[in-house]
């Protein structure tokens, strides 16, 4: 069995595949962290670590849903679609931003990102999950 997909799934999987980059330094980086080189509270090395595993694991989410999305038709496709991908960037940019600055003990204004993203990552799951159990595929 042969998939193909298609253009604009193509085209979001490679932008997703290149944020791998971005997740590459933050390990570099939190190596850094580990290594008491970068000086941080311990809130913001909770959140460092928490960012950095969001975005792995939600990349990877996001390929796999892209497969799953491209079987899809409609709203309901194109919601899992960008859900996943933007709840990877949200979520893991919420935990970086929002701990962010000398000394902080406490997430700034920017954890909305935090939670913006947990919404984009409940609509994409369970946008994918209705799609597929309905038959709203091609």
């Amino acid at each position: 069995m042969t998939a193909t997909l298609q253009p604009h799934t193509r085209i979001i999987a490679g932008l997703v595949l290149l944020t791998v980059v971005g997740i590459a330094v933050g390990g570099w980086f939190m190596t850094r962290i580990a290594q008491g080189r970068v000086p941080m509270t311990d809130f913001q090395k909770s959140f460092a670590r928490a960012g950095h595993g969001h975005a792995g694991v939600l990349v990877i989410l996001s390929l796999v849903g892209l497969l799953y999305a491209d079987m899809m038709t409609g709203a309901l496709g194109w919601a899992a679609r960008l859900g996943l991908p933007l709840a990877a960037a949200l979520m893991s940019g919420g935990f970086f931003a929002s701990s962010a600055g000398r000394g902080r003990t406490s997430p700034n204004k920017a954890v909305v990102l935090l939670w913006a993203g947990a919404l984009c990552l409940v609509v994409g799951v369970v946008s994918l999950g209705i799609g597929l159990l309905t038959g709203s595929s091609s």
